[in-house]
């Protein structure tokens, strides 16, 4: 074998092996035998940059780059019809938000992804407080763009908020009274904690 083949060889394998040790039942990936099943089933098929059985194959060659800065992990609604359908029972969901996940705290994730954006906002309320703030929630949301965007997407929504308003949908003094839990500093300690081993487990320390 020459010496490019057996260095393409161990690219790949190294690829591979990084995926099982940092991504959730990463593992599983050699298993697929794309068969396209998953796209098939997938209510986003059509829209996917690349489709899972494909990531799976870009893992296998070692495409490290293009998978992990691709928007297609985060096109997964977590619907499992991926799952349900798969010949060989692949958990195709866990692996495609464990491939997002490791490519986020890597920084090689897509910057300006909507989903990506929303997930880091949506966290950020939730480890603030214990639980979700809806208005905090929503007014990072729509304003996620700037102060003129936030403004033309409120002016959107208002029929409806008047409609859930209308037929006490929408509590306007539960939103303001916000939604800490009662032991917020113990929720926080434990989530610092808990990054901390991660960390130090997958060597991001």
């Amino acid at each position: 074998m020459s010496d490019r083949r057996m260095a393409v060889g161990n690219y790949r394998n190294d690829f591979l092996k990084e995926v099982e040790a940092n991504v959730e039942d990463g593992e599983w990936v050699k298993m697929c035998m794309q068969c396209g099943v998953c796209a098939g089933s997938c209510p986003l098929g059509p829209y996917w940059e690349h489709p899972p059985q494909e990531i799976f194959m870009m893992i296998r060659a070692g495409l490290r780059d293009d998978v992990l800065s691709s928007e297609s992990m985060w096109m997964c609604t977590s619907c499992y019809n991926c799952i349900v359908r798969c010949p060989r029972e692949l958990p195709i969901t866990h692996i495609m938000h464990g491939l997002a996940n490791y490519a986020h705290r890597l920084g090689l994730a897509p910057k300006m992804n909507p989903t990506r954006r929303f997930a880091k906002l949506f966290w950020n309320n939730i480890a603030a407080g214990g639980r979700a703030n809806e208005l905090k929630l929503s007014l990072g949301l729509y304003f996620m763009d700037g102060f003129a965007t936030g403004i033309k997407k409120s002016l959107q929504m208002l029929p409806i908020g008047l409609g859930m308003l209308k037929t006490r949908r929408l509590n306007p003094f539960g939103l303001l009274a916000g939604g800490n839990c009662k032991d917020r500093k113990g929720i926080q300690a434990m989530l610092k904690k808990a990054k901390e081993l991660e960390d130090k487990r997958k060597g991001f320390a």
